[in-house]
């Protein structure tokens, strides 16, 4: 597994893929590289299409509890990779990346309702990120242990 510092991802769910592409511009537009953006959704052809569109190639395709297929790609899931994202899913791996249980289990619920979960790793500018994401239609979006945060 390769180490990933926690505390560096600003999450939010958009309602489908329409949606999550107009966030995802606009995340780009801001100057947020491809490469610190995470895209992770219930397996779709529409989602694969969004994935290569937006990242450059198609996504990890992972069975999850609670959410089934999905297809993931992107800095986020190195963070939560290990043995307790297969075991037990999103919702208790997000804690890993400083989200609490509760927050995760939005997430995840959100996500298995055709929701698309997009994360930006970008802790400088996580303000920025959590204002867009908002602006686009990104619901729950927050920010995991920032630090600094007391």
């Amino acid at each position: 597994m390769q180490e990933v510092e926690t505390g560096r991802f600003t999450v939010g769910v958009f309602q489908d893929t329409i949606w999550a592409e107009r966030g995802i511009s606009a995340l780009k537009a801001a100057g947020f590289p491809a490469e610190s953006l995470t895209i992770l959704g219930k397996e779709s052809p529409a989602l694969v299409s969004l994935t290569e569109q937006a990242l450059g190639a198609s996504g990890q395709r992972l069975e999850l509890p609670g959410l089934g297929p999905v297809l993931v790609r992107g800095p986020l899931l190195d963070a939560l990779d290990g043995p307790d994202l297969r075991k037990s899913g999103l919702a208790a791996s997000m804690r890993r990346v400083g989200f609490q249980q509760h927050d995760g289990r939005i997430f995840e619920v959100l996500t298995a309702r055709g929701g698309v979960l997009v994360a930006i790793r970008s802790e400088p500018a996580a303000a920025e990120a959590l204002a867009l994401l908002h602006s686009y239609g990104g619901g729950n979006a927050a920010i995991g242990a920032w630090s600094g945060r007391v």
